[in-house]
């Protein structure tokens, strides 16, 4: 099964249903620790894997719409949507806290070796608003 490639335009488009879907799994994660942080119980255990079913659905939505989760820290909502520029594969990478699709990265770099997308690229987005 070939993975879905998105362009920054694709990926803006789909930005609105990602963000919905990352602020639950944010508001989940803050669930699971302070449900991890209120002692072992019974109806907490239960708990946690109510909220651990919850963000794993919520991970699958995002790898149907084609992108990946990558925060596990549940604090930035860090997403990658897998891309190519210039003919290589790098993963276009969003955080919750930003307004766009504006940064990518190679698959070996990861976030750290986070660059802006092309401004070329990026007016082809513009010219659709």
């Amino acid at each position: 099964m070939s993975r879905k490639h998105f362009t920054p335009r694709q990926a803006s488009r789909a930005l609105p249903l990602v963000k919905q879907i990352v602020a639950d799994i944010i508001e989940s994660g803050r669930e699971l620790r302070s449900c991890a942080e209120a002692g072992d119980s019974e109806e907490n255990r239960n708990r946690l894997v109510h909220i651990g079913d919850r963000i794993r659905e919520l991970r699958e939505e995002l790898q149907m719409i084609g992108c990946e989760y990558k925060d596990w820290t549940f604090e930035t909502g860090l997403v990658d949507f897998p891309s190519e520029i210039d003919g290589r594969p790098v993963l276009l990478c969003w955080r919750s806290d930003e307004p766009s699709v504006a940064w990518y990265h190679d698959y070996e770099a990861g976030y750290t070796g986070r660059q802006p997308i092309p401004a070329s690229l990026l007016e082809e987005v513009e010219a659709t608003k």
